[in-house]
Order: C-alpha cells, then structure tokens, then sequence
C-alpha cells in the first residue's frame, strides 16, 4: 500500500514519514493531511497514571488536531477497572462516536462491545495493548512478545551465559503482558535460563515498587533484572540505597524515567514501542476506514533497543510528550445537540 508524501504542520514534519512495519513489511508511513470531514472518534486509554499514557494522549489529540476531526479521549483509571472502560465505550456509543481507537485493558475483556460495533459498521482500531477478537478492524501496535523478546536478547548479547535474571512482567492478564511473558517463556525454555519471577501487579509505582523490593530481598544475588518501566525506575531508585553488587537493568519498554535512566547511565537498555507515534498512526488508520481507503491489517513502528550510547540517535518525539504535558482527558461531544458538551 502506498501512503502518499504530503507537507503536515510543523509538529508534525519531524517524525514523518515513520519507519513502521506494515503486515510484516517495512514501509515508510505518511499520515493524511486533511480529513474529508470532521469525523468523531472516541480514544479508551486504561489509565492515566504515567508519562507513558500521557505521551499516548498526546499523540491522539495532536494527530486529530492536524487531521481535522473530533476526539474524546477517556481513561479508566487502572488495570483493574475492566468495567469502566466498558462503560465508557457505552458512552461513546450513546454520542454515536464513528470510530473507536481502544487500548484494552483485557484482551479480551470488550469483544462482546467490539462485535456489535462492527455489526454497526464502526471501525474499532486496537491501540497498543492488544485485543484478542476476529472483529477489531486494524491494528496500531507493536508485538510485546518482539519487546520482550528482543530485550532479553540483548541480555544475552552481553554474556552468553547471562547468569541469573529477574522478571517483572506487569499486570496479570493485560493481553501485553501475556505476550511478553508468552515470548520470554519460550527464551527462558530454550536457554536453560536462570529465571526469577518477581510476580504480577499494576503499573502503578506503589505496587511495583513493592515487587520490585521483595524480588530483590528473596534474590540477592541477581545478576539481570528484565521488567516493566514503571518497576524498572523503582529498582534504579532501590539500587540508590543498596550496598555491594546490584543487577544490570532492562526495560522491556520505554518512557520518560526510563529515559532519564538512560541518559543518566544508569540501565543498561530498553525497548521502545514508540507509543506516541503509534497513537498518531491509529488516529490516521481510523479515518482512512472511515473513508473507505484500504489499510493494513497491522501497523507498528520498528522496535529500538535504546542504550545510553545510542539514546541520541533516537527522535524521542515518537516516544515522549513535550515537558509539562500531563494525560489529556477530553468529553465526545454529544452528536445531536448542536455540538454542545453534556
């Protein structure tokens, strides 16, 4: 498919065309200039908690901003808050949203929703997390399994016999997490690893912090630590206060501390998925099916493993929103009011 190479606004120039992988092939991604008209759209985020789903935010109303078109952005508050996220896509429902980008907190958790809303003919564009149903129209995410996996691949570039490695996955159930440890599962199998897990709690810094302190107390002596970002700040932070030898550090994504880690050199690496740019896209997948414009089943940008050696060479406007920018909450408006907020 060919996406065709237009001017976009000035915050926009820096990161397109976007080097992706397209049904498998690389492929440089131009977005649309303009939409054909003002479509609406509604965004489910699973929480807002972290600079991570902030960046996302961004990345959804900037990339609407440029396109022309509606958004209401909603977040539910947390991994376990399955129930809200439904009920927000209810609500969306209710102000007759023409398309819906979602970033599950299940992976299966909305596909009873998700059916009916492609028997309804909206396109459902599935948004980083991953959503496990025959009925989501395309796909704007990278494969975690290849996050994970290409991470801990690095760990084994380092030493071929890696020593012993702790594992912090995340929440028990998000369909990325399931895929990571699906992918290090396999790894771990075929290396006769050493392999510690640490447990599964929220990306929130209270509970992973509390993982994070209780794997290192249980295993002094390891040697690599793969984990979450949010567990992977509270391990540098714990590793502050340790004495004698502490384990080498990588996060299997990327956000702000996570960069900050890096520059500091203070994590050997991390993945990165490029969440900004991937809302961007899903944003531009919405309302090309929207305008019944062919798209790929699945777009993601080219994984990167960041070091401290290479960080600069990475255009963080595909990972990062501007400073000072915190998680973006925004109503869909209410269709058959004139356009008036409820």
């Amino acid at each position: 498919m060919l996406f065709i190479l237009l001017p976009l606004s000035v915050s926009a120039q820096a990161i397109w065309p976007a080097k992706v992988i397209a049904d498998g092939q690389p492929q440089d991604y131009q977005p649309l200039v303009k939409a054909a008209k003002q479509w609406r759209l509604c965004a489910l985020l699973p929480h807002g908690k972290d600079h991570y789903w902030w960046g996302v935010a961004w990345g959804l109303s900037e990339q609407a901003a440029a396109i022309g078109v509606e958004l209401g952005i909603y977040e539910a508050g947390g991994y376990e808050f399955g129930w809200k996220q439904q009920q927000q896509l209810q609500q969306c429902r209710q102000k007759q949203a023409d398309a819906y980008i979602i970033a599950a907190i299940h992976a299966t958790g909305l596909n009873a929703e998700i059916k009916t809303l492609k028997a309804e003919g909206k396109p459902v564009i599935d948004l980083i997390n991953g959503i496990d149903s025959p009925d989501v129209t395309a796909h704007s995410a990278v494969s975690f399994a290849d996050m994970a996996r290409l991470s801990l691949q690095f760990i084994r570039q380092q030493n071929v016999q890696p020593g012993r490695i702790g594992w912090l996955p995340g929440p028990r159930g998000a369909g990325w997490v399931q895929d990571a440890e699906q992918a290090v599962n396999q790894l771990q199998q075929r290396y006769q690893l050493q392999w510690f897990h640490g447990g599964y709690g929220p990306p929130d810094a209270f509970h992973q912090t509390s993982l994070a302190r209780d794997l290192i107390e249980q295993q002094p002596q390891l040697d690599w630590v793969l984990a979450n970002a949010v567990a992977i700040r509270a391990l540098a932070q714990l590793q502050v206060r340790t004495k004698g030898p502490v384990p080498q550090l990588v996060a299997y994504y990327s956000n702000p501390d996570v960069v900050e880690l890096l520059r500091e050199g203070r994590i050997a690496a991390a993945a990165t998925d490029s969440p900004v740019l991937q809302a961007r896209i899903a944003v531009d997948l919405a309302i090309r099916l929207l305008q019944q414009q062919q798209v790929p089943a699945q777009v993601g940008p080219s994984i990167q493993i960041l070091t401290p050696d290479n960080l600069s060479q990475y255009n963080l406007q595909q990972l990062l929103p501007p400073d000072e920018q915190w998680i973006i909450r925004r109503e869909l408006l209410q269709k058959d009011t004139g356009n008036q907020p409820l």
